[in-house]
């Protein structure tokens, strides 16, 4: 029998609304993520864990504003605002996010200058969090993903998960995006196809 886990990104305060960097609806993957974790034999999270005045916040660029674009360690990037910042409320997963499920999480953003939108690499693909030896040491054969956001983070996770041979699929009701240019949601649909990842909904889950 396959081995499936579950991996929920980013699933946290500041990208929910009212958050820093808020994520339309974000909120709305919390019950269908709770239904989801019985379904899997391995449950894990990543979380965001920005050192305060990290390279990525358009604060630390003069006269940039949020979602203007900048250069991160090499990156052309979107400069983001000041989110998940390590220990503070934002950085906490959601309230409503059931827990106990969930066996590790994977914490990113941790290096002050340079991003970490997947759960797997920093944006440099140097350094990595330590997912794929979790997975592999749990002898897990196929990722599914959900959280937050579609077309960010939960992007290049499944980028990342098929690119370390993983079978992946991403439940397209368990996550949101932040669409900054209209259509980014279905152009991150499409290349996560193309990586090879299905796109499924919960209820294949819980038949």
């Amino acid at each position: 029998m396959t081995t499936r886990a579950l991996l929920i990104v980013d699933v946290q305060n500041d990208f929910l609304p009212g958050g820093a960097l808020e994520v339309p609806e974000g909120d709305a993957v919390v019950p269908v993520i709770n239904d989801l974790q019985d379904s899997f034999d391995v449950v894990a999270a990543t979380q965001d864990w920005h050192p305060e005045g990290h390279r990525s916040f358009a604060s630390r660029h003069e006269g940039k504003e949020p979602m203007d674009t900048g250069s991160v360690d090499g990156n052309e990037q979107v400069l983001w605002p000041d989110h998940c910042v390590r220990g503070t409320e934002g950085a906490r997963l959601a309230p409503g996010l059931d827990t106990r499920p969930v066996e590790a999480i994977f914490r990113k953003g941790t290096n002050p200058r340079v991003d970490s939108y997947s759960g797997f690499f920093d944006m440099n693909h140097k350094v990595s969090t330590g997912l794929t030896g979790y997975l592999r040491e749990k002898e897990v054969e196929e990722v599914v993903v959900c959280g937050l956001a579609a077309d960010v983070c939960v992007k290049f996770t499944v980028l990342d998960a098929a690119e370390e041979g993983f079978r992946v699929k991403v439940v397209e009701d368990a996550v949101r995006g932040v669409n900054l240019e209209e259509g980014d949601v279905d152009r991150a649909f499409g290349e996560m196809r193309e990586a090879g990842a299905e796109v499924v909904v919960a209820e294949d889950f819980l038949l």
